[in-house]
């Protein structure tokens, strides 16, 4: 009985409830940097108190799935999930050579089209910056930026219509 122990790896599932804690902690510290305190966890998740908060943040730690450093302030760690505890956290600025290819070839594409086409509408230019948007966010600043140039030459279009019977 004495090589039992609860602070080892969680075995036990978190409940719905639990888990709604854990996400939210895990989306505090990665958004602030440090735990969320007993009362901005009250507030956020609403709660009538904050006993109710420290005793689920009890269990948490007793299952294994939260750990409380040296007992201080703001100190709760979100242990790693183990299994489908909790989603894995994703790398979204991280895409294979595949789909880096299929979203310039989807940029180019939508390009050509708007070039060829008599009239360019703004809803057009807007979708694309979107896709431009989306190169860098996924880390692709420099295949966006080398379409800038032709994005800026469609955007002229619209403000001079003029320019869209040439």
């Amino acid at each position: 009985m004495d090589n039992q122990s609860n602070t080892s790896a969680p075995t036990v599932r978190p409940t719905k409830k639990q888990k709604e804690l854990l996400v939210y902690i895990e989306r505090f510290i990665g958004e602030h940097g440090y735990s969320p305190s007993y009362r901005e966890i009250m507030g956020a998740l609403e709660y009538n108190s904050v006993a109710t908060v420290a005793l689920h943040v009890g269990n948490l730690i007793k299952r294994g799935h939260l750990v409380k450093r040296d007992h201080s302030a703001r100190s709760l760690e979100v242990v790693a999930p183990s299994g489908d505890a909790l989603p894995a956290q994703l790398a979204t600025n991280q895409i294979k050579p595949a789909e880096e290819k299929w979203l310039i070839g989807q940029v180019e594409h939508h390009l050509n089209q708007a070039e060829l086409s008599g009239e360019v509408m703004q809803a057009t230019i807007d979708d694309l910056y979107v896709l431009l948007g989306a190169l860098r966010v996924l880390g692709l600043a420099g295949a966006a930026q080398s379409f800038v140039e032709r994005l800026t030459a469609l955007k002229a279009k619209v403000a001079n219509p003029a320019q869209n019977s040439a």
